[in-house]
């Protein structure tokens, strides 16, 4: 045969005649290009189908991931409402505080302003849920940094307020408000007949009449600056408070307090005697501010 021709035979188990069949080279050729083709092209459909089948399957996943992304920016979306209604209640406390503090100063004392917070322009973002997804997310942005400069705001403000409070509460404890010692006021601050000599003296307290011994207490917080003993006044103490105030203790029988030592209101600081010029067993309480003397009267509750 022909080199351009192959020849195929079939032998079969069973003695019977020899099948031959003869293939020209080209046909071969043919029939191998077309099989490698098919291979081909099965493998090529089977990889689509798959890609397919993938596809298929990312969208789905896409599909839900949008659905859930979708309820997650609704939920935040009514979060950031519910926080910025928060903020309103805090802007409205900060000021109920403030009202409270001017009512307990007085209207003629400096208190710190309030500061801004949230207003009437705070995006609503619950009208905006079932419309475009998009508007909703970029309202929501400048929603949550408008809230982010209030709570920085409210911060400042309630820093200030709170840092105001604790002075008036320093002020309060260093203001002289109870009686130094339970008796009877003998003489009153001001001019007065001089008891020890003719004409008239001013008296820069107030003496309390009072048994011997009993317990002299500091009016307020303060700091001992004096322990001593004068041939007029006899022992005495004076405790200086801060923010001007200093009060002064005479004709004391006993010193307690040590100077230099701190002290809280009431205190036992010394005892009821009747030491230096004195006609009798009395205290001699004296208020200061800023080293003027002052009616003591108006620090005794």
């Amino acid at each position: 045969m022909s080199d351009n021709f192959f020849t195929l035979m079939i032998i079969p188990r069973r003695k019977s005649a020899v099948t031959k069949i003869s293939l020209s080279s080209n046909l071969v050729r043919g029939l191998f290009i077309g099989s490698i083709l098919a291979v081909l092209l099965t493998l090529y459909v089977v990889y689509d189908y798959a890609g397919i089948q993938r596809d298929r399957a990312e969208l789905s996943r896409l599909r839900q991931q949008t659905v859930q992304q979708s309820k997650e920016i609704i939920d935040l979306a009514v979060k950031v409402d519910e926080f910025a209604d928060r903020m309103e209640e805090f802007k409205q406390f900060d000021k109920k505080i403030r009202i409270l503090a001017m009512n307990q100063v007085g209207r003629n004392k400096k208190i710190p302003l309030g500061i801004g917070g949230s207003n009437s322009e705070q995006i609503r973002l619950n009208e905006l849920i079932g419309q475009d997804q998009e508007k909703l997310v970029s309202d929501m942005r400048k929603s949550i940094s408008q809230l982010n400069e209030d709570a920085n705001e409210r911060e400042l403000s309630f820093s200030e307020l709170l840092k105001f409070l604790r002075e008036r509460k320093s002020l309060l404890a260093a203001t002289p408000s109870i009686w130094p010692v339970r008796g009877w006021v003998t003489s009153e601050f001001g001019s007065r007949d001089n008891p020890f000599a003719r004409g008239v003296e001013f008296h820069r307290g107030i003496d309390i009449a009072t048994r011997m011994g009993k317990e002299v207490r500091a009016p307020a917080d303060g700091l001992v600056v004096e322990v001593a003993y004068r041939s007029d006044d006899g022992h005495i103490i004076r405790i200086d408070h801060g923010y001007g105030f200093l009060t002064s203790y005479a004709h004391l029988s006993k010193s307690v307090a040590k100077q230099g030592i701190r002290v809280k209101r009431d205190d036992l600081i010394g005892y009821v005697g009747d030491t230096g010029r004195s006609t009798g067993a009395h205290l001699h309480y004296g208020v200061y501010v800023n080293d003027v003397p002052v009616n003591p009267r108006k620090y005794m509750k």
